[in-house]
């Protein structure tokens, strides 16, 4: 019987068991209904969410036009400078694309990787003030009784564990009605606004007044890292719909790292000057609030107040709350672990070439590849087609953890159901003929805390049925059906290559991409016809 996947609404829940949070649809894997793309319904749509996807429309075509300008001019470049080897990255947005390159950076070019540790250390400052402020949302005062409500286009992460955006503190939130005080109160999964704590304390309202200084901190952080994006920083902190939490975004092309690294001549423009200084005092800034933001977050308060809402911050990318005394201390150096945990988004296609330096054959020492990092988003995928040119291996990343979660884009849409059909128009793609398959299901790790927590994954996958709700099982299950799809298509003649991965566990990590490393040198003997 050929594998069949259909979202699907469950249609009850027995007794015993309880039903998925809401907004997350569960899907059934037993039943195959593959429509690509996949057909929208618009028909029940009212008028203002009708202007509000045309404007969404109208947005992503704008960014596909520029996409497609610098996607000409990138061609033209990587014609002159072919690489030895080309890999492509793909998945969902957030699945740990751009976490696998710097695995790949730290193992094979840890010298590229090394000297870029201080651009990293300010999204790491960025990712963790934007945690700050995040809770920082739960002791507002005065809007308890605020509406519990907010329209489809307010900020979300989709995470039905996980909490959502930081709306705009002192502004107009990205999707509040205007002319009010911006409500800077959490986003739920669902939408929602987050209730604020019912009665504040003495010491929180000090935490509160003492960490206030770090929304103007947030804005200079974002100013510095997103100058390449206009619309970013304008935004400030009033959060888009398709951000996350602790992250920030880039556009492909952006140069943001090389503002550390000084111009090409050594000269720095008054304008990064002026940057630089920003980030002095942003560190200063967050170097006094270190104790203050220790006392927020170990607050039995404020973890009641997260736990009662079924937040889970710990299961987010970029969380760094935990590690507080250590990277908010003077003379902080951001570890290799820290790069690979700091979450930056990346908005369009970057190609990032890299010069073998260790860890390979010596005659491999030197050889260039040019690995080819996307945008996750739905928004974005368009983008993806000029890249599939002479690609030798396609690693395909797939977070496991998002079983209970839905599109940031879309909320109706599982995101592990979103993987299985994007994994599909993949499986058949024409053009990806000749390259080499490589599944990596990511952030195991982040699956096992979920299923250990108590959540019940057939919930959420109901072909799953009584399977055991251990991570082996459903990791084992899940092999099973990524690798059925790649089957399905006669013309997918190579062998499929499936691995199991934290991106964030630099020492497991390193295993997987020596493996696939093997792969590759196999692949080149034998289309010299040396094997």
């Amino acid at each position: 019987m050929a594998l069949q996947i259909r979202l699907t609404r469950k249609p009850s829940s027995p007794p015993h068991q309880s039903p998925p949070p809401r907004g997350t649809p569960p899907i059934d894997l037993e039943e195959i209904n593959f429509h690509w793309p996949p057909v929208e319904d618009f028909s029940n749509e009212t008028p203002p969410q009708r202007e509000e996807r045309l404007e969404r429309e109208r947005e992503a075509k704008r960014i596909n036009d520029e996409i497609d300008a610098q996607l000409e001019v990138e061609k033209s470049e990587r014609r002159k400078r072919r690489p030895d080897i080309r890999i492509i990255l793909l998945g969902q947005a957030e699945s740990g694309k751009s976490t696998i390159l710097r695995n790949f950076q730290l193992k094979y070019a840890p010298t590229a990787f090394h000297a870029e540790a201080e651009a990293w250390r300010a999204v790491i400052d960025l990712n963790l003030v934007r945690s700050v402020i995040f809770l920082l949302g739960l002791l507002e005062e005065g809007s308890a009784g605020a509406s519990g409500s907010s329209s489809s286009g307010s900020g979300s992460n989709g995470n039905n564990v996980g909490g959502g955006a930081p709306t705009s503190p002192g502004g107009a939130s990205g999707g509040g009605s205007g002319g009010g005080v911006g409500d800077t109160r959490p986003i739920s999964p669902s939408g929602s606004k987050l209730k604020p704590l019912s009665r504040l304390t003495d010491d929180l309202r000090r935490l509160r007044v003492g960490l206030s200084p770090l929304r103007s901190i947030e804005q200079s952080l974002v100013r510095f890292i997103s100058r390449d994006n206009p619309r970013q920083v304008a935004a400030g902190s009033a959060v888009l719909p398709s951000e996350r939490a602790f992250e920030v975004s880039v556009r492909s092309g952006s140069r943001w790292k090389s503002l550390f690294r000084g111009s090409d001549n050594g000269a720095v423009s008054k304008a990064s000057s002026q940057g630089f200084e920003d980030l002095r005092n942003a560190r200063r800034v967050i170097e006094a609030c270190r104790e203050e933001i220790v006392a927020l977050w170990n607050h039995p308060a404020v973890q009641g107040g997260l736990t009662e809402q079924c937040v889970s911050l710990e299961f987010q990318s970029g969380f760094f709350l935990d590690s507080v005394d250590r990277i908010a201390s003077p003379g902080y150096e951001p570890s290799p672990a820290d790069i690979l945990k700091a979450r930056i988004q990346t908005m369009g296609v970057e190609e990032h070439p890299l010069r073998m330096e260790m860890g390979v054959a010596a005659a491999e020492r030197g050889q260039l590849w040019s690995i080819i990092d996307v945008g996750g988003s739905r928004a974005l995928r368009a983008a993806w087609l000029p890249y599939f040119d002479d690609v030798n291996v396609l690693l395909f990343i797939v977070p496991v953890s998002a079983f209970n979660q839905t599109l940031t884009e879309d909320r109706t849409v599982n995101r592990l159901w979103d993987s299985f059909l994007l994994w599909k128009s993949l499986c058949v793609h024409k053009l990806l003929k000749k390259a080499t398959f490589v599944l990596l299901l990511n952030k195991y790790d982040l699956l096992e805390a979920k299923l250990k927590s108590g959540i019940r994954f057939r919930q959420f996958v109901t072909s799953y049925k009584d399977r055991p709700n251990k991570t082996e099982n459903v990791l084992e299950y899940l092999k099973e059906k990524f690798s059925a799809i790649y089957q399905q298509d006669p013309a997918n003649t190579q062998s499929l290559h499936v691995h199991v991965t934290c991106a964030t566990n630099s020492n497991s990590t390193s295993i997987v991409l020596a493996r696939i490393r093997e792969v590759i040198s196999t692949d080149n003997f034998r289309k010299a016809n040396l094997l």
